[in-house]
């Protein structure tokens, strides 16, 4: 009798939820103790003492919170950054129509405190895909009413760069398919602690980080070239030839780029941008010593 109640107790214990806020505690605290996720070996125990663990933690800040109203007060003035702020997928367009496909994810940020950033943010992902999703649908429309037989696809989507307690670097890509392709990146750089959006100009004294960026970005397309195992080509000047294709100069005011992990700077471009298409869009790692005495500071840039 006693080892049914016991077992029935283990099974309640089991079955309780774990807040969804914790769940990225849970896997942080996994990684930190070793435990690997396609490992079955003792993994049901460990879990066990670990999420066992975070609920007692969660008892007793619950406890104190109650008790203390001083320290409640002083726990709603910490800012939540971190893993609290999320992208996630706010919509999705799909269409798979004879020959016809298309697959276009919204992106959604949530979990910024500044709430006029969030929302222009999120309101400019749901512009710039559902023009997507329109101007595909009115191409296809077009086609039929023309009696064209055609391939067209479109695909869209996001991806997260950089995540850590003070950058949130966003990433969007668009790739058209129809007698060749073409792949377009932009990207959004947040500071989560500032809530503010980080622009390229804002990381620099003056404009002079413009030519000093080109022109490193110019050495590595050089660098890159002596190698011919691997069969790189940029679009530069050579003195002495005349080029059929507009060669690169200098970065634009509104050039793509982002902050990576290791809080360097790159330089990002579209596919035939700066190269032929099988170069795909190419990225440029910018070394902090080349734009150190321009950088207003060494906040976000290591």
């Amino acid at each position: 009798m006693k080892d049914k109640n016991l077992e029935q107790l283990k099974k309640e214990y089991m079955d309780i939820p774990i807040p969804s806020e914790l769940d990225f505690v849970v896997k942080k605290a996994l990684k930190d103790g070793g435990v690997k996720l396609n490992q079955p070996r003792n993994l049901f125990k460990r879990m066990s003492k670990i999420v066992a663990s975070i609920a007692a933690s969660v008892v007793l800040f619950a406890a104190v919170v109650n008790v203390s109203p001083a320290f409640a007060k002083t726990v709603s003035e910490v800012p939540l950054v971190g893993s609290l702020v999320q992208v996630l997928t706010f919509r999705n367009y799909i269409v798979n129509e004879d020959t016809f496909q298309a697959e276009i994810k919204v992106p959604k940020i949530q979990g910024l405190e500044n709430k006029n950033l969030e929302n222009s943010l999120n309101e400019k992902y749901l512009a710039e895909n559902k023009k997507l999703y329109d101007e595909f649908m009115a191409d296809i429309k077009e086609l039929k009413e023309n009696g064209v037989e055609a391939h067209m696809g479109i695909h869209s989507g996001y991806e997260i760069k950089t995540d850590n307690d003070v950058i949130l670097s966003v990433g969007r890509y668009v790739v058209n398919t129809a007698a060749s392709s073409s792949t377009t990146r932009k990207y959004d750089t947040i500071d989560k602690k500032k809530q503010v959006l980080i622009t390229l100009p804002s990381l620099f004294k003056n404009d002079r980080y413009v030519e000093i960026i080109s022109e490193n970005i110019k050495q590595q397309m050089k660098e890159q070239m002596k190698n011919p195992a691997e069969n790189k080509m940029y679009w530069l000047e050579v003195a002495g030839q005349e080029q059929t294709f507009e060669t690169f100069k200098k970065i634009s005011d509104e050039q793509s780029f982002y902050i990576n992990s290791a809080g360097k700077l790159v330089i990002s471009f579209n596919k035939y941008e700066v190269a032929p298409g099988y170069m795909g869009t190419p990225e440029f790692i910018i070394p902090t010593e080349v734009i150190a005495d321009v950088l207003v500071g060494n906040e976000y840039i290591k």
